[in-house]
């Protein structure tokens, strides 16, 4: 979502997703072929330009987390940099997509609409790619961030309708719009050792990490898998991952206090 290519190029580093980088390098021309300058004059009324899309996914999915919703978190986030986002966040505020209050961010009303539709549509497009094609989480995730932006409203209730209505997405993030109750999680941080918890669900932030949902997907932690917490070393943990064989498996720091579960 940067102003150029060469400023997104300057704020990238080497812990970054390269997929979600890419796609956030190309915004201004990718999908719709429309430069910067061109962003509040979009050839269908009630369409948005990619890069509005994404940064209030972001900001909706930064919520969901709990995260701090200031214009640095968010440039982590998206992996730009910080006056790439100051620019940006003019433009959304011009545009009625969000309210700055002192230094944090909030979605405006015609923002909140438009990330709501952006996240359910990446989130039913998951679904279809691992549970109908059977593609990897990471794979489906990458691809999912290009289809959340194309998928049409008509194509949006087919797949609702041939998916069975889902309530969450492939890693337990629910989905907007279906009734997916509410589970009270805490972080694996706040699980004791030895005690057995249910994995609930893997946040946007641990998806967006680079080999992240590789390392969930290998050990077969999926929302609603048990698992008992084996041992906590500092930052380390180790836990038995529970299922037809038992498994031992270290789970990296970020990973690990960042995971949703109930005890």
């Amino acid at each position: 979502m940067a102003a150029g290519n060469d400023d997104v190029n300057q704020a990238r580093t080497g812990d970054e997703n390269p997929s979600r980088t890419a796609s956030l390098a190309t915004a201004e021309e990718y999908p719709l072929g429309a430069p910067m300058d061109t962003l509040s004059a979009m050839p269908t009324a009630g369409e948005h330009h990619p890069a509005f899309e994404e940064y209030c996914e972001c900001i909706y999915e930064m919520r969901e987390d709990n995260a701090e919703i200031i214009q640095a978190r968010l440039a982590e986030r998206l992996n730009v940099s910080r006056a790439s986002v100051s620019e940006m966040v003019k433009r959304m505020e011009s545009a009625g997509l969000v309210r700055v209050n002192a230094t944090n961010l909030q979605l405006a009303p015609a923002g909140e609409e438009l990330a709501t539709r952006i996240v359910r549509r990446h989130r039913l497009a998951e679904r279809f790619l691992t549970d109908v094609i059977g593609l990897s989480w990471s794979t489906a995730h990458h691809e999912a961030c290009k289809w959340e932006h194309i998928i049409s409203d008509e194509v949006e209730v087919g797949l609702n309708r041939l998916l069975g209505n889902p309530s969450t997405c492939p890693h337990g993030n629910p989905i907007p719009g279906a009734n997916s109750g509410s589970v009270m999680a805490t972080t694996l941080e706040n699980i004791a050792v030895g005690s057995r918890f249910t994995l609930v669900r893997i946040p946007e932030e641990v998806e967006e990490r680079d080999g992240a949902l590789e390392e969930l997907e290998s050990h077969q932690l999926f929302p609603g898998r048990e698992c008992t917490l084996a041992s906590r070393n500092g930052d380390s943990v180790r836990i038995t991952v529970h299922g037809a064989t038992d498994q031992n498996v270290a789970l990296s720091p970020y990973v690990s206090s960042r995971l949703l579960v109930t005890p």
